[in-house]
C-alpha cells in the first residue's frame, strides 16, 4: 500500500476513533447526568415519603373524627327519622276509616247516654220540662247526624 493511502487510511480510521471517543464522552456525561438526576428524585421522593408519614397520625385523627361526626349525625338522623315515622303512622291510625267509624260510634253512645240521663232526670223530676226540651233536642240531634254520617261512611266503606 503506498504511503499516502496508508496515511490516508490512518487518519480515516483514527477519525473514527475519534469520533467514537467524543461520543462515548457525551454518552459518558449523559449517563453522569441521568445518574445525578435519579439521585436527586430519589432523594425528593425520599424525603415525601417521610413527609407522608409525618402526615399519617394527622390523617387518623381527622378521619376518626370525620367517623365520630358521621355516626352521631346519622344516628340523630336515625332518632328523627324514626320519630317522624311514628307520627305519621299516628296519624294515619287516627285519621284511618276504621278509627273515624270508632270515634263517630263512641260519640253517638256518649251523647246517646247524656240524652238517656236527661230523661232520667225529668222522670224523676230534678229538670222542669222547659229546660229539658231544649237540652235534650240539641242532644238527639246531635246524636242522629251522627247516627246518619256513621250510616253514610260505613255504606261508603263497603262499596
Amino acid at each position: 500500500m503506498p504511503a499516502g493511502k496508508h496515511l490516508l487510511h490512518l487518519i480515516s480510521v483514527s477519525g473514527i476513533l475519534l469520533q467514537n471517543i467524543a461520543y462515548f464522552l457525551v454518552q459518558l456525561a449523559l449517563t453522569g447526568d441521568v445518574l445525578q438526576l435519579r439521585d436527586e428524585l430519589r432523594k425528593e421522593t425520599l424525603q415525601l415519603a417521610r413527609e407522608n408519614l409525618e402526615k399519617e397520625p394527622r390523617i387518623m385523627e381527622l378521619q376518626n373524627q370525620c367517623r365520630i361526626i358521621r355516626t352521631t349525625e346519622l344516628a340523630a338522623a336515625q332518632e328523627k327519622l324514626h320519630e317522624l315515622e311514628r307520627k305519621k303512622e299516628e296519624t294515619l291510625k287516627f285519621y284511618s276509616p276504621a278509627s273515624l267509624l270508632h270515634r263517630l260510634q263512641e260519640g253517638m253512645d256518649k251523647t246517646d247516654e247524656e240524652s238517656e240521663a236527661l230523661h232520667r232526670k225529668l222522670l224523676d223530676r230534678e229538670i222542669d220540662l222547659g229546660a229539658f226540651l231544649p237540652k235534650y233536642k240539641k242532644l238527639r240531634n246531635t246524636y242522629h247526624r251522627r247516627a246518619l254520617t256513621h250510616l253514610a261512611a260505613k255504606t261508603s266503606l263497603t262499596g
